[in-house]
């Protein structure tokens, strides 16, 4: 892990703060590229994972910035709460599950919300290689969308689009047109909100594009109706034990509740930290880490 200390804080838009992190050592950074996110150890013992918005090559800092969840279970709430300039915190090293494709032919970004962070890395790097491009912003409101200013006054701004559903009519988004209009060796990028996030996945299949051409970041996974499930078992390969799964739980839950120790991060199957093999058995997958082939071969 990498001690790191906060050097900034900074307030982007309603409800959401940047963060600036140097390293406590003073040496550099890793570099990382556009899309990645880092572990971030929190002092309440909770580790989250936030994207880097900030410059990839060679950083002087990271920059990270977190919207406050209503719903906080403890990454968020503590983040706005508690941490203050000069506070000490360790962080893994750039992991990066959302990378740019490296496929030619233009590229879509549609951010909604805080799902800007990892798409204005990407934004970024895409203007400095002059690569074709197009950034769509969509937010409730200018005073809810982080780094809007910079966005209207940065190298790439005539690049990007900012949607709000309130003020202006016309800067409304009609995603589903731009989706439409779009050539198909265009790679698609999305990230924000669960039902942002599906709605554009969905219009995007029903107008044809190829899922290999869809690429996404789920900062949290889409509320679910447990009403349905049933209560299984899961046996360990270690020892044999089974444990129950009552409905509605998880299996890294039933199985921390049975007093096994496991790695786990975000708890809600995206980061990929629980990752673990199937021996036997057809779970119903519920994460959003693995591909549809990955999970059919458990």
């Amino acid at each position: 892990m990498i001690e790191v200390i906060v050097g900034a804080i900074r307030l982007e838009a309603q409800d959401i703060h940047s963060f600036e992190l140097f390293r406590a050592d003073g040496a550099a950074l890793p570099s990382f590229e556009p899309g990645a996110h880092i572990d971030l150890h929190l002092p309440n013992g909770l580790v989250r994972q936030y994207s880097l918005c900030g410059p990839a090559e060679r950083p002087r800092h990271y920059r990270i910035a977190v919207l406050r969840c209503r719903d906080s279970r403890g990454g968020s709430a503590t983040l706005h709460a508690e941490l203050r300039v000069g506070q000490r915190l360790h962080i893994g090293e750039p992991r990066n599950l959302f990378p740019l494709s490296p496929e030619p032919g233009p590229h879509l970004l549609f951010a909604g919300g805080i799902g800007i962070t990892p798409l204005l890395a990407m934004a970024e790097r895409l203007a400095r290689d002059g690569a074709d491009f197009q950034l769509h912003y969509c937010a409730h409101s200018a005073e809810r969308a982080a780094f809007v200013d910079y966005l209207g006054r940065c190298a790439f701004a005539d690049r990007v689009h900012c949607h709000f559903d309130h003020g202006e009519s016309s800067r409304r988004a009609d995603l589903r047109a731009l989706l439409a209009t779009s050539p198909r060796d265009a790679q698609l990028y999305l990230c924000g909100p669960a039902g942002f996030m599906q709605w554009i996945e969905e219009s995007a299949r029903e107008l044809g594009w190829e899922a290999s051409r869809l690429h996404r970041e789920h900062f949290a996974a889409a509320p679910r109706d447990a009403s349905a499930d049933g209560t299984f078992e899961v046996q360990l390969a270690s020892n044999g034990a089974l444990i129950r799964v009552a409905a509605g739980q998880t299996v890294l839950a039933a199985l921390r509740e049975a007093g096994v120790d496991l790695p786990a991060s975000c708890e809600q199957g995206i980061c990929g930290t629980c990752l673990t093999r199937v021996l036997d058995g057809e779970p119903e997958h519920r994460d959003l880490y693995l591909s549809e082939e990955e999970q059919a071969a458990n």
